[in-house]
């Protein structure tokens, strides 16, 4: 398990030519709608770096209690963080 400030990041390698990701957004983030806004600010920011993963994982992408106040762009940057040490990036330079 991979973590940072707002995010931490568990991965399984797995002998399949896809990768599924899940997201965990516990009642510690807060109310529902903050846990949803959260959960859809992390589904984009997969749905956007999606073309530069690798095959052959599962991911689980959890949220910490600190990712309700974070802004879309330090999601962002933690979450690139966390592929790139995780080594689930085609490319390091591919990364948008």
């Amino acid at each position: 398990m991979l973590s940072v400030l707002n995010l931490a990041l568990v991965q399984a390698t797995v002998p399949l030519p896809l990768t599924r990701i899940g997201f965990i957004t516990s009642r510690r983030v807060g109310s529902a709608v903050i846990r949803n806004r959260v959960r859809r600010r992390l589904r984009e920011l997969v749905r956007v770096n999606r073309p530069q993963l690798r095959d052959g994982f599962f991911l689980v992408l959890v949220a910490r209690a600190r990712a309700a106040g974070a802004t879309f762009e330090a999601l962002e940057q933690e979450w690139i963080s966390l592929a790139r040490r995780a080594s689930i990036l085609k490319r390091e330079g591919n990364v948008a």
